[in-house]
């Protein structure tokens, strides 16, 4: 028997992609592999830029309460980077590998978790962001579905498996690149893991269902990268 197809919904759970537009003029013509409508990039460009302060605001220590704009923009660039290979490329990964099972598939930020974020970082010592996610929109079996859930997961782990020897053997004590290569490392280990975990509508969930033992791989290994790099990374503060 061939696998049981099912619509795709999104990962942003229940909701068909025109209840969450946001703008009557977003589209579901299915565009080429690689394609971005203007409503998406807007989103992620919304998405990113709220990140990036959020993160700036807290490895500065609030600086935005003592006036230190100065420590403000030398962190950003330095939270860019972090957000644009882990938040940017884990949702494209999504993006891409939708596309070529032939689903239409776009990003949607979500304003309440990007706000959540933002306050996070002036009140808490931590940042929980949930700035969004892509949409899909269309028919796929199982192993498509738990494809296309790996992919985001994947892609940070590759990055930080990349990131992560050259922080350790080649810039741990060079400032700024130690801290820069760390910091990605660890952003991209963090995120990873937390996707994988099997709860509610988190990607870990679509994979289980499609192959336990991927799944089982691809957690083991963004934990203990994530491990490592929490052993060994210093503050991040700037």
């Amino acid at each position: 028997m061939g696998e049981r197809r099912q619509k795709i919904r999104a990962l942003f759970h229940e909701l068909s992609p025109r209840e969450y537009m946001y703008f009557p003029k977003g589209s579901l013509e299915m565009g080429r592999p690689g394609h971005f409508s203007r409503i998406e990039v807007f989103h992620l460009v919304v998405s990113m830029f709220v990140l990036t302060l959020s993160f700036s605001i807290l490895l500065t220590r609030n600086s935005l309460f003592s006036g230190d704009l100065f420590s403000l923009m030398h962190a950003m660039p330095f939270s860019f980077l972090g957000i644009l290979t882990a938040f940017f490329v884990h949702e494209l990964s999504h993006k891409f590998m939708a596309q070529k099972y032939g689903l239409w598939s776009e990003f949607r930020m979500f304003p309440l978790g990007l706000l959540l974020a933002f306050l996070l970082a002036f009140f808490a010592p931590f940042i929980f962001a949930a700035p969004g996610a892509v949409m899909f929109r269309g028919e796929a079996r199982d192993f498509e579905m738990g494809r296309i859930a790996a992919a985001g997961s994947m892609a940070n782990i590759a990055i930080a498996m990349i990131t992560f020897p050259f922080y350790i053997l080649v810039f741990f004590e060079v400032d700024p690149w130690g801290k820069i290569f760390g910091f990605v490392c660890l952003v991209n280990a963090l995120l990873a893991t937390f996707n994988l975990l099997p709860l509610g509508s988190l990607d870990g969930v679509k994979i289980i269902r499609w192959n336990g033992i991927v799944w089982s791989l691809l957690f083991i290994l963004s934990l203990f990268v994530t491990l490592l790099i929490l052993f060994r990374a210093p503050s991040f503060l700037i």
